[in-house]
């Protein structure tokens, strides 16, 4: 059976989704999860970016052990120089050229003409191939290429020394059928194209990215471009989960399948949703909290009798907790250790600390903790305690608040807050609580900060249930938007902790 390459870009492609930004430290512990996850290769970012992307892509290089670590170039000597700089050090190195080949693409934004394009293909393809084996060269834009022109400019990136070859719908326009006709008819004229890998990078601008992905894995791909939860531009890319599960479930039709550790599955998109504050959609395939949910009565008395009437998958075989309530406020750090050994999570001592001092604040407010209650406490944690990369803790926290709210009655809030060695405490008043403890923070902070969304959900089950909060704050010096998310089952004491979150990533951008 065909082995397809997943090629996971969350931390390129995806991240340039709005909203869906990333710190250094989130996407170590990224990058760690997908290298658990098994993805072939990881595109770490785009070196040339900013001296961050560079930074992030480095680090990631030393941080993933298992898994091809790529970083995108364009097709000019200084990409190319500085991606090699950011993925030497990684053990399997790759370097991902591109240049667009499309005619709207060649006269509006690089204002090249085909033989332009043709020459720099095979010169910097061959200049990349002298920094490292490894070389993936992406026509952008191919699908909407004359299909002549794309496979001679193929044919150049492999006799320049091109490893895997990529064929990407950047704007999403294509179909099923198109995509599957466009790998066959390249398998056909591209001289050598059957000694290298041939990628797919779909995205889903009409809904049909991962369509088309699967539909060019039938015609011969070996490689798929995704995203966890298909993060990235616009309507998104094709998404990892659905991709992995399609060959998987239907091995019987596509002939193929990945390496991909699917119980991994679940606790990576969850993982995302968490460090991005995107929420994933109940009804999103694989991972939603619908997908393996069942109400219609029908839908019931079928699954009490046989779960295959209506579960073409096991929840068991994507990584989807066991709802069972096993823990309470008795509980000691070695049952709870074994919980979450059993849910997947290896937890070193050092964050077991903490988590243990959080679920016993929680257990005094709830009678019961659930998995889903303990997963919630683990991804939380994963991103503010202190990395094995040495990055610090939270600049700011939270110690107490207080609030005095309600109809005709000023809204007043008191917050108490910890930074460094320096408690500061700061009473303000405002259009309701939150506004409140919002203005009492940047006052004691001495900062000047602008509220651009803020949402909260219960991301466990019961009237007792966990808030998540995600809070989106922007500087007024930079106008640079910031993520911060925080939980309790307080729904204050999340915002707060979600305004911190947002704060404390403000200062470690530098400002």
């Amino acid at each position: 059976m065909r082995k397809i390459k997943i090629f996971d870009t969350t931390l390129r492609d995806g991240e340039q989704s709005p909203g869906c930004s990333m710190n250094l430290s989130e996407k170590i512990v990224m990058a760690k999860q997908l290298d658990k996850l098994g993805v072939d290769i990881i595109e770490a970012g785009f070196a040339i970016a900013s001296p961050m992307d560079f930074k992030s892509v480095q680090a990631i290089a030393g941080a993933a052990s298992n898994c091809v670590i790529a970083s995108l170039a364009r097709c000019n000597k200084l990409d190319i120089d500085t991606a090699w700089e950011a993925v030497k050090e990684a053990a399997k190195p790759r370097i991902h050229v591109f240049i667009a080949t499309s005619d709207v693409h060649m006269q509006y934004k690089l204002r090249m003409s085909r033989e332009e394009v043709l020459k720099t293909i095979s010169e910097m393809t061959a200049y990349a191939k002298s920094k490292c084996d490894d070389i993936e060269f992406s026509a952008e834009d191919a699908s909407r290429s004359d299909k002549e022109f794309l496979a001679q400019a193929f044919s150049n990136a492999i006799a320049a020394g091109a490893t895997t070859i990529n064929v990407p719908d950047t704007v999403g326009y294509s179909t099923p059928q198109e995509m599957a006709e466009l790998i066959t008819y390249l398998k056909e004229h591209v001289k050598g194209i059957e000694n290298v890998d041939i990628s797919v990078h779909c995205h889903n601008d009409l809904g049909m990215g991962v369509a088309n992905s699967l539909a060019c894995v039938k015609a011969g791909a070996t490689q798929v471009e995704c995203t966890v939860n298909g993060i990235g531009e616009r309507a998104g890319n094709s998404s990892l989960e659905e991709i992995a599960m399609a060959l998987k479930t239907r091995r019987d039709f596509y002939e193929a399948d990945t390496n991909i550790n699917t119980r991994e599955i679940y606790k990576s998109s969850r993982l995302l949703s968490n460090i991005t504050g995107v929420p994933i959609a109940p009804t999103k395939p694989i991972v939603g909290a619908n997908a393996f949910a069942h109400e219609a009565g029908i839908h019931q008395h079928g699954m009490i009798t046989n779960a295959q009437t209506y579960e073409i998958m096991n929840p068991d075989e994507i990584g989807v907790p066991h709802r069972a309530l096993v823990l309470g406020k008795h509980s000691g750090k070695h049952a709870l250790r074994e919980r979450l050994e059993s849910m997947g999570y290896e937890i070193p001592d050092e964050e077991l600390e903490d988590i243990f001092m959080r679920f016993k604040k929680l257990a005094d407010q709830k009678k019961t903790i659930t998995s889903s209650d303990l997963e919630a406490l683990t991804l939380y944690r994963s991103k503010i305690t202190k990395s094995e990369e040495g990055i610090s803790s939270p600049s700011c926290q939270l110690i107490s608040h207080s609030i005095t709210s309600g109809s005709n009655i000023p809204k007043i809030s008191y917050v108490k807050i910890k930074r460094a060695d320096n408690v500061m405490e700061g009473v303000e008043s405002g259009a309701g609580p939150l506004d409140a403890a919002f203005k009492a923070i940047n006052k004691m902070l001495g900062i000047d900060t602008r509220l651009e969304d803020f949402s909260i959900r219960a991301v466990t089950e019961g009237e007792d249930s966990i808030g998540e909060a995600v809070v989106k704050i922007s500087s007024s010096a930079t106008g640079e938007t910031y993520t911060g998310t925080g939980i309790s089952t307080d729904i204050v004491e999340a915002s707060l902790q979600a305004y911190l979150s947002g704060i404390n990533k403000m200062f470690e951008a530098g400002e």
